[in-house]
């Protein structure tokens, strides 16, 4: 046998427990170290009676039937019988044997039920939960408390799903809160996942604060008392914190539900707040917020189905939108028309389309009996261009619903549905990805619509689509090509012709952002696509074309840098010829592509050296290199010329080549290249290079020239590289002989020395 003596007492309040479970430590381990010992459980099962046995709710011999157990609950867990009728039966028996029934009595809960299997054949033991602290496990933490459930931790970071959420649960918030409702030096509770201990220290100057740290003895992995009853419990720890969590969180509940079903406004922002909330809920609460759902999503579905507030009138002063002083409407003008739209409709929208994300990312398979509901509804707000946040969310939700459908298919929870219910969900979003990319302004979210399609469908499914769009736009300009010999070909198909460019270009696009974001990882689908891009290097093809296959290889040297060396051999050539061509656009992406291989190539590009430094000799001193239509090209090439003087100064004749390339500078075109080039001179500056210095210091003044037209240009260097200048000019007008500092100084124009002088003196 095996008895539990148990005494609750007076001291669980009434609100801790109201909000306790049916099922709470004591009792649920007292039947597993019954059954891991093999013996009856026996306990007073008066506290088993259900709370509608007492509607007075007075107590009965000292028992409060509110604090109630679930008998058959524990019944299946271990044989149980009820404690009056098992001492007056032990009585009985004891009187008329001779041979009494050993009993051992255990005080100490330091004594594991392992213990007790190894040491002791008593036919009784006795084990006792109501001594005194410490000796009661459950004993030494204060009962007697009010409990608050804070939620922190990593969500205080998400400002975008908790926005308010830092200060709402700073400790200066919860004091003016708990002011209203927990008297002074109450014991109160806090249940959080707040990971710094002191955070709520704020708090102790009203009550006797306690934290889930200070019963480590009870949680802890290294705590016996943990351990055992873990293994007692299927492997399965008891989760000491969130019996005092639920106090709360049932209130949070009945409070939320009222809410949703009231009546509000279009427009009241407690919808949105209240949206947010029961997505904090379903976070904490994982798979055990299932049985929400049903009040949850008819209103989040009808936020999210919202149509966009927009109202159009005429520009004239004299037609005022009505609305225009209602502060949630926002009016742009566009030529003629004024057009108003309610941004307090979009905003509940986005935070609704976001919530479903949520769901869908926490709740996994258990989301799929909405997924029918919801993919209609988010599919064609990825083209929803009134509201970025929307777009985002969409996208978002996008894998997560196919990660739904897959799993609940796998784990026979789809309600009848199998993989072909899956393939049809991933050919309704995938299809409706691609074409919202290809028309997707904000670059942040095509990166966003990238990751959404690998999640999806991995890449090489948008390989593929990358190849058929590659294809089908060749065959078309090789009929429109044949169409323009005619005598009948209009200005019309000419347009179509360059539309076919224009998509060429977004396929360029594309495949950039894949390479920038996956890498060397993207370079298994790059060499499928080889065979597609060569034939645009060809002398056949239109500049256009030329150039946007020179701009993808640039883009996979550059984010690739030694794993993509394997493709020089095929591509360098091309890009060497490339230098010299008759269009400027191919000449930039050219001589840039040429010190990209320069940088990243090492010592693989040491042969190529001498031919490089005569095609970019070619460039800049070609006879127009500093009109307009020429001079982004000039700037490239005299960035990768700095970058052989940089990267394979022992391959050239520095004391010809590095000169030559300081006398192209500064660069004023290309402001992207602008600002690399002065950076590498200023480091060259500081490390006292000898080739850029020159014997006796002989590049000094034109080192000051430059320096001087770079501070006094715009936006041609970062203000860090400026700041690095502006330093070395003040230490060499210290250290520089008078001579020297006027020769610099009189290179240079009336109106620089006046600006490089107020920006030294100041």
């Amino acid at each position: 046998m095996f008895v539990m003596q148990v005494d609750y007492g007076s001291r669980a309040p009434d609100r801790l427990r109201e909000g306790l479970p049916l099922q709470t430590p004591i009792p649920g381990v007292g039947a597993r170290e019954a059954m891991y010992l093999n013996r009856t459980f026996v306990m007073d099962l008066s506290i088993c009676l259900p709370a509608s046995y007492n509607p007075s709710n007075k107590d009965e011999e000292g028992k409060d039937f509110r604090y109630c157990f679930d008998f058959k609950h524990l019944n299946l867990v271990a044989s149980v019988v009820e404690e009056s009728g098992f001492l007056r039966a032990w009585k009985k028996w004891d009187r008329g044997h001779k041979r009494k029934m050993p009993v051992k009595k255990v005080t100490s809960y330091k004594v594991t039920p392992m213990q007790l299997k190894a040491k002791n054949k008593s036919t009784i033991i006795w084990r006792q939960f109501d001594l005194p602290e410490p000796e009661n496990y459950c004993g030494q933490m204060d009962w007697d408390f009010d409990a608050v459930h804070v939620v922190r931790g990593e969500k205080a970071q998400n400002k975008e799903l908790w926005p308010h959420l830092d200060s709402d649960t700073s400790p200066d918030a919860l004091l003016t809160k708990l002011k209203e409702m927990v008297p002074p030096w109450r014991n109160l509770y806090v249940a959080t996942n707040e990971p710094f201990y002191n955070y709520f220290d704020k708090l102790r100057s009203r009550y006797k604060v306690h934290l889930l740290d200070d019963y480590k003895e009870l949680w802890s992995s290294t705590s016996e008392w943990y351990n055992e009853t873990t293994q007692l419990n299927d492997g399965k720890p008891v989760e000491f914190d969130g019996y005092t969590r639920v106090a709360v969180d049932r209130e949070v509940m009945e409070v939320l539900m009222s809410l949703q079903g009231s009546q509000m406004e279009t427009d009241d922002p407690t919808t949105s707040y209240m949206l947010q909330a029961w997505a904090r809920l379903c976070k904490c609460l994982g798979q055990d917020f299932l049985p929400y759902m049903s009040v949850v999503m008819p209103p989040l579905l009808q936020s999210a189905q919202l149509k966009p507030d927009v109202t159009i009138t005429s520009a004239d002063p004299d037609n005022d939108i009505e609305d225009s002083d209602d502060e949630s409407m926002e009016t742009i003008t566009l030529g003629d028309k004024r057009i108003g739209i309610k941004t307090s409709v979009l905003e509940e929208k986005a935070t609704a389309c976001n919530m479903l994300c949520c769901y869908a990312d926490e709740l996994k398979e258990g989301f799929f009996p909405w997924i029918d509901q919801v993919a209609p509804t988010l599919v064609p707000l990825l083209k929803f261009y009134f509201h970025e946040e929307v777009r985002k969310a969409a996208v978002s939700a996008m894998p997560e619903l196919l990660r739904s459908a897959k799993l609940a298919v796998e784990k026979g929870m789809a309600q009848g549905r199998n993989e072909t219910y899956a393939k049809q969900l991933s050919d309704y979003i995938v299809p409706a990805l691609v074409e919202a990319l290809h028309k997707e302004p904000d670059t942040e979210i095509c990166a966003s619509m990238l990751d959404a399609l690998n999640e999806c469908i991995q890449v090489r499914s948008i390989v593929d689509e990358i190849k058929q769009v590659i294809t089908a736009s060749a065959s078309r300009k090789r009929e429109r090509a044949e169409r323009a010999k005619a005598e009948d070909f209009d200005v019309e198909e000419g347009e179509l012709i360059k539309e076919e460019n224009e998509q060429e270009e977004e396929v360029s696009e594309i495949l950039g952002t894949l390479v920038k974001t996956f890498k060397a990882s993207f370079l298994p689908f790059f060499d499928e696509l080889s065979s597609y891009l060569t034939p645009m290097w060809g002398r056949d093809k239109t500049a256009e074309e030329r150039r946007i296959a020179i701009c993808i290889f640039d883009d996979v040297a550059e984010q690739c840098r030694e794993a993509a060396i394997k493709y020089y051999d095929t591509y360098l050539p091309f890009i060497l010829e490339a230098c010299n061509d008759e269009s400027p656009d191919v000449r930039q992406a050219a001589v840039y592509g040429l010190g990209v291989c320069t940088e990243f190539c090492g010592p693989i590009f040491k042969p190529l050296v001498g031919e490089a430094l005569s095609r970019l000799n070619a460039v800049i001193r070609h006879l127009n290199a500093l009109q307009s239509e020429n001079v982004m090209a000039y700037d490239n090439a005299v960035s990768a010329l700095g970058k052989i003087c940089l990267f394979h100064r022992g391959s050239i004749d520095a004391a010809q080549v590095v000169p030559a390339w300081l006398n192209c500078l500064p660069i004023k075109g290309d402001l992207i290249e602008a600002k690399v080039v002065h950076e590498q001179l200023c480091s060259m500056v500081e490390r006292s290079d000898n080739d850029v210095l020159g014997p006796n210091h002989q590049y000094l003044p034109k080192i000051v020239a430059i320096f001087a037209e770079v501070l006094c240009g715009k936006d041609l260097a970062t203000e860090q590289t400026a700041s690095r200048m502006v330093n070395l000019l003040r230490q060499l007008q210290q250290t520089l002989a008078a001579s020297t500092l006027a020769s610099a100084w009189s290179s240079l124009q009336p109106q620089q020395q006046l600006a490089l002088q107020s920006i030294l003196s100041s």
